[in-house]
């Protein structure tokens, strides 16, 4: 799955890239290694403001969830939306046809075990420094407080042979939108038909990977830095 992302680009870049203005409220920071279990904001793309950076929280909360409880409960199973039961799930059911956006990244991380021990891969794409993850998004309302929560999913997929070989488990992946699918994901009329067809793996050709060290794994150390991306052999 994909519970590990990298943006580690300035805001300019990501301006220029998706020829978009972040949303004022937004004090965006290069993010070098991001996890979804802290329900960090990240900056998405979403089909109703297709020229505004937003940042939503990572982790879904569906609309029709009545409770804060239920909502901090829910969110921990939906950091991920499998693209192949989206349409049926309740929590995905609705997003999936009509709040889709994009997750900018330039970068994730996964990881592959040999003998029950674990190593960690860095992943990119060899000809785009910033690429875009396929998501969902959901806007949720605290009906004691009043507050509104933005929130996202990545979708994923099941993995290429390059994938495959890194994780070796579940053997998924990240649905990775080629650029000229860009447009298309965040159109409102688009259909189940095109959504299914976009939701498959990009050629492993197209992506870099090599191993890193386990400071992306420390408690005691802060792995937001450049150096946890840093190739690293075993």
């Amino acid at each position: 799955m994909c519970f590990h992302n990298a943006l580690s680009v300035v805001a300019q870049k990501l301006e220029n890239r998706y020829n978009a203005k972040f949303n004022q409220q937004v004090n965006y920071k290069p993010i070098y290694h991001g996890h979804a279990f802290g329900f960090m904001k990240w900056p998405v793309i979403t089909n109703k403001k297709t020229n505004e950076i937003q940042e939503f929280n990572w982790g879904l909360i569906p609309s029709w969830v009545k409770s804060k409880e239920e909502a901090q409960k829910i969110r921990t199973y939906t950091f991920n939306a499998q693209s192949e039961t989206a349409f049926e799930k309740p929590s995905f059911k609705t997003s999936i046809k009509s709040k889709r956006c994009i997750i900018p990244s330039t970068g994730f991380f996964e990881w592959q075990t040999v003998n029950l021990k674990k190593y960690p891969y860095f992943i990119s794409l060899i000809n785009q420094e910033i690429f875009s993850m396929a998501g969902l998004w959901e806007e949720w309302t605290d009906k004691q407080t009043g507050e509104i929560l933005n929130t996202f999913s990545i979708l994923t997929t099941v993995a290429n042979p390059l994938m495959e070989k890194i994780h070796n488990i579940k053997k998924r992946m990240p649905v990775i939108l080629l650029p000229e699918y860009e447009n298309y994901w965040l159109e409102d009329d688009i259909s189940k038909e095109r959504i299914v067809s976009i939701c498959k793996p990009i050629n492993d050709d197209l992506m870099h990977a090599y191993t890193i060290s386990k400071l992306i794994s420390s408690k005691n150390e802060n792995s937001n830095i450049e150096e946890v991306q840093k190739e690293y052999k075993y």
